[in-house]
């Protein structure tokens, strides 16, 4: 069946609807509903699609439109409810449970009948980014699969919605005025949940230190105190700030703009954002690597050890790694390797693997090509670091997306598990880049030159599923967010214990030697660096400003031609 997604923007949602759904033998386009009614017309007119499905609209489809053909909308919260900010009441009042609907079009928001839905559970700690982008996710792609399904049969009689229901249902648009937080009568638990439901966006809109900035990014800290509103502490770039009852973690920051002041602001960690204005003395309280069982309080990164498995967590906003994030994982990474063990877990960990290089520390630099030329530098070091790992089996274990040198750190291990939902996407190109990381190395092995070629140049995203058909991965993870990283401690120990871990050992060391005679790693290095660097530095590549509209979130014009085509005939 040839299905249209129509969305507002082609996000880590979209991609995996679009992913699923090709990798349930449908044909799929994309349109992209960014205002304008005649676009998306002409869109429908050319694709001429048997259903439309729309995985996150923030406009209305045309009347026009869904009158004539059957369109899902794919609503994140439960039958009966509606309104613009669902999980970010849900979040802010604490509910344990929820679920996706996916309704039919019509001219009341969230009002059509229902063709299917699947509820869900909301873990305790999830921002409202990280849930969209696990629980949800998995929900709506649940639904999405049995409303498709239901909708092939033609025997399917949606349910319509009892008009009780939907007056209960609605929740208004939740405004920055109901998200303030009073630091002087709110405990812990009462600003976690505020910053939670605004994460990543809106996030929330406080005053600190004489200036106003948007808050991202919340986690609880049980040894630190003082009074409460008041920065106590820093750590990796993350502030530290007190509550009534203990304080929280701040780890990103955004400065407020009046509207139309100039270009929009971004996030940075926080205590970047705040620069000179972070009290003088404030106190860097760095967290052990190693983290005793039971501590509430942030760090992004941790190492464990089980038997002959050592486990390497690490976890960045937005999945982003700054040349001090590389540099610091590198140095985590060289102690892994000093122990004992024989299987070493890269990630294993909700939510994004890695996105690459920090597109916003680089923005925010005062030589934004210096700053990328470094980060790519320590991201490269990283990456060889795996690579060169000969004495013991490394595992990448994704529990979520990763993108561009993200995806080259994955493939610089022996094994890459994905869990099922994750959607890699294995390209530079929308960024202006050509790419580094030993991706001229590392991806070729493992699909061939070739194949390399189309993924790097078509710029689309890729399930787990069909990493695996590929050859980018070895396994597909059929475990929920929260219990990825027991089932991932499973698997290691059983590849531990294998009786051919030893010659597989050995094998890796002779293929790595093989591979260094025919071609040093430095080689495919330079080569790289050498493309990268006039991308970087050259005033007539493009990147810089691709990179400026990315961090800023500017909003695209139309469908980008590479996916406009998507289910078209060649």
């Amino acid at each position: 069946m040839h299905i249209l997604l129509v969305a507002s923007a082609f996000n880590s949602l979209t991609q995996r609807v679009l992913a699923e759904l090709q990798d349930h033998g449908h044909t799929v386009g994309v349109a992209l509903a960014l205002g304008n009614d005649d676009a998306l017309r002409e869109a429908v007119r050319t694709h001429a699609p048997a259903l439309i499905v729309a995985p996150m609209l923030t406009t209305a489809i045309p009347e026009d439109i869904w009158s004539a053909h059957t369109c899902l909308i794919v609503h994140p919260g439960p039958p009966g409810d509606r309104g613009p900010s669902s999980l970010d009441w849900t979040l802010r009042e604490g509910a344990q449970s929820w679920g996706v609907t996916v309704l039919a079009a019509v001219a009341e928001m969230d009002a059509g009948d229902v063709w299917a839905w699947s509820p869900l559970k909301v873990p305790p700690l999830a921002g409202k980014s990280d849930l969209y982008r696990g629980e949800v996710a998995d929900a709506a792609i649940d639904a999405v699969l049995l409303a498709v399904e239901r909708f092939a049969s033609g025997k399917y009689k949606p349910k319509r919605q009892k008009a009780a229901d939907l007056a209960a249902g609605w929740r208004p648009f939740l405004k920055q005025a109901e998200r303030r937080i009073d630091w002087t009568r709110e405990s812990t638990e009462s600003v976690l949940r505020q910053l939670r439901a605004a994460d990543s966006q809106p996030g929330v809109l406080d005053e600190l230190l004489g200036a106003q900035w948007y808050l991202h990014g919340a986690y609880p800290e049980d040894e630190l105190r003082g009074t409460p509103g008041e920065l106590i502490a820093t750590r990796a770039g993350a502030v530290c700030r007190a509550t009534i009852d203990g304080a929280v973690w701040i780890v990103q920051m955004r400065p407020w703009r009046a509207p139309g002041s100039g270009l929009a602001s971004f996030k940075l960690p926080a205590a970047d954002a705040l620069g000179d204005l972070l009290p003088a003395g404030l106190p860097e309280v760095p967290a052990p690597l190693q983290l005793p069982a039971g501590r509430r309080t942030w760090t992004d990164m941790r190492y464990s050890e089980h038997g002959g498995v050592g486990v390497l967590n690490f976890s960045f906003p937005g999945g982003a790694m700054s040349r001090v994030q590389c540099r610091r994982l590198l140095e985590a990474y060289r102690f892994a390797r000093t122990r004992p063990t024989s299987v070493l877990v890269l990630g294993g960990l909700r939510d994004f693997f890695s996105n690459g290089i920090h597109l916003n520390v680089i923005e925010a630099a005062p030589d934004p090509a210096e700053e990328s030329w470094a980060n790519i530098h320590a991201m490269n070091d990283l990456v060889e670091a795996v690579i060169t790992t000969t004495d013991r089996l490394t595992v990448a274990a994704l529990g979520g997306n990763a993108a561009a040198g993200g995806v080259m750190l994955a493939l610089a291990a022996d094994e890459v598990w994905c869990r099922d939902g994750a959607i890699l996407n294995p390209h530079y190109k929308l960024m202006g880049l050509y790419g580094s990381e030993y991706w001229t190395y590392t991806l070729p092995r493992r699909v061939g030159e070739a194949e390399a070629q189309r993924l790097t140049q078509s710029a689309l995203p890729v399930s787990a599923k069909r990493a695996v058909e590929l050859g980018m991965a070895e396994r597909v993870l059929q475990a929920a967010p929260e219990e990825l990283g027991d089932e991932v401690m499973r698997l290691a120990t059983q590849l531990a214990a294998s009786p051919d871990l030893a010659a597989r050992i050995a094998k890796k060391q002779a293929k790595r030697a093989e591979d260094e005679s025919v071609k040093p790693l430095q080689q495919y290095r330079d080569e790289e660096l050498t493309h990268m660097r006039r991308n970087f530095f050259d005033r007539s590549e493009p990147h810089a400003a691709l990179r400026s509209a990315f961090v800023r979130k500017e909003k695209a014009q139309h469908t980008p031609a590479h996916v406009a085509q998507l289910g078209l005939p060649r």
